[in-house]
């Protein structure tokens, strides 16, 4: 006996799932690298506004070079990483952002397929019923043959 397309395509439909559950999975965690990366930022910049208010303060009582010295290099440093991670924060949108479309495409491609394996399904389930009628037929006939 032939097995079913339904039977025959089920590790193709398999794989195509665990593509797309991988995916979606690996779209969450870089998700979640945003997330992260963005409130890193924001105390970042944060911090960085609480420094200046301080230093201003500081600043109204008097202050002297070394110390502004210091204050501006500490400042340039902030800002740079406040910069880098800003632009962490961005590579993190785009593989986020192209893991998304990644996973879009894998979901239709899975969806595509389902809808194709189960119209063989509903053929085979009809066939499945013409045959049964047939053979009931065919027992009910051969049934009123036999006296």
């Amino acid at each position: 006996m032939t097995t079913s397309r339904t039977k025959r395509f089920a590790p193709v439909q398999s794989l195509l799932d665990d593509k797309e559950r991988r995916l979606a999975q690996s779209a969450a965690l870089l998700d979640r690298r945003v997330h992260d990366s963005e409130a890193k930022l924001t105390e970042l910049e944060r911090y960085r506004g609480e420094y200046e208010a301080q230093f201003a303060a500081r600043a109204a009582r008097g202050i002297g070079a070394t110390d502004l010295r210091d204050y501006q290099a500490f400042l340039a440093r902030l800002t740079e990483a406040i910069r880098q991670q800003t632009a962490l924060v961005q590579r993190a949108k785009l593989e986020r952002d192209a893991e998304q479309q990644r996973w879009r495409e894998a979901a239709q491609r899975s969806k595509a397929v389902d809808h194709v394996v189960e119209g063989w399904r509903a053929e085979e389930r009809r066939a499945s019923d013409q045959r049964d009628q047939r053979e009931t037929d065919e027992r009910a006939q051969r049934k009123r043959v036999i006296p």
